[in-house]
């Protein structure tokens, strides 16, 4: 057995921000009424991978053999890093290293602890983003704080700008954390600030997100994203992924810097400049880029989502 305040020590020492425990059970029916009403409605766009082992993504046991805990913990990237108010900027989550590589080796550290501790040489796994997990529903089971209107795990007292990492232990905990209330209240700035649309009292649809658009789909933009791009009222434009809702959002007045050097962006981004943007090589794509979560609309996506800024 794991023991909470034990447990809780050893992940701050592993520079997490945070951390919350729940039994390893399916979720909650709530969730997976909408889980099956956003793949119904078609609202998950072209990813057709969250289609995909949907029973293992609402039950943890079956996605881990003898799973009996779930970990959830977080990870700061909020950075107060200035781009230039005449160029062009990405989501505050791309602008340092790949969080899946960063979150990942600190997990495996983390579990390689566990397994000294416990004696336990497979004592579980870690998921981050990769795996059939529904981390922001095992952000909020877990009690590190609630799912906002904008779809986002909020925490009281700090914000949205997180990273999750999640672990399915096999190891009982002496004690289990419990969710929190939502706190969002009639506030409804992110759901006005949507430029498209996509968010909605329901949720958000890919097929209308600025994220979606200009990361995970494939093709020319829809005239409707390009307008959007175009047309922020916000400065610098941002041409991979979108921070509306977070920017808007009041508890993220709480935000602070995150103390993990690697997600701040270099100076070469920052030197960056529209005339620069709209110039971009491949090789000079893969020099900026090289271990960036960017890589994954390819130089072919960002040189489209850079086009649509100046059309």
């Amino acid at each position: 057995m794991l023991y909470y305040e034990y447990l809780s020590k050893i992940v701050q020492a592993h520079d997490f921000s945070a951390m919350g425990c729940a039994p390893a059970e399916a979720v909650e029916e709530w969730r997976v009424a909408q889980w099956k009403d956003y793949l119904h409605s078609g609202r998950h766009a072209d990813m057709h991978y969250l289609e995909q082992h949907l029973e293992k993504r609402l039950n943890p046991q079956l996605l881990v053999e003898g799973a009996r805990s779930v970990v959830c913990v977080v990870l700061n990237y909020f950075t107060d890093a200035t781009f230039p108010a005449d160029g062009y900027t990405l989501a505050r989550y791309a602008r340092g290293r790949d969080y899946h590589d960063i979150m990942k080796e600190r997990l495996r550290k983390l579990l390689d602890f566990i397994a000294e501790t416990t004696g336990n040489p497979q004592p579980g796994r870690v998921f981050c983003d990769t795996a059939p997990v529904d981390e922001h529903y095992w952000a909020w089971r877990t009690g590190l704080g609630w799912l906002g209107r904008n779809t986002q795990l909020i925490i009281p007292q700090a914000g949205s700008y997180f990273f999750i990492g999640t672990l399915v232990l096999t190891e009982p905990i002496d004690r289990y954390d419990s969710p929190q209330p939502n706190r969002c209240g009639t506030c409804t700035r992110c759901l006005e600030a949507c430029p498209t649309g996509a968010l909605t009292e329901k949720g958000i649809d890919a097929r209308r997100c600025l994220s979606y658009l200009t990361i995970e789909h494939r093709g020319a933009l829809p005239d409707f994203a390009q307008k959007a791009l175009r047309n922020d009222t916000t400065n610098p434009l941002c041409f991979y992924g979108c921070d509306r809702c977070q920017d808007v959002c009041p508890h993220n007045r709480f935000a602070t810097p995150t103390s993990c050097t690697d997600f701040r962006p270099s100076p070469e981004l920052l030197r960056q400049t529209p005339e620069s943007w709209q110039a971009l090589t491949e090789e000079g794509y893969q020099k900026l880029f090289k271990g960036s979560a960017v890589k994954r609309a390819k130089y072919a996506g960002i040189c489209r989502n850079i086009a649509a800024l100046k059309n």
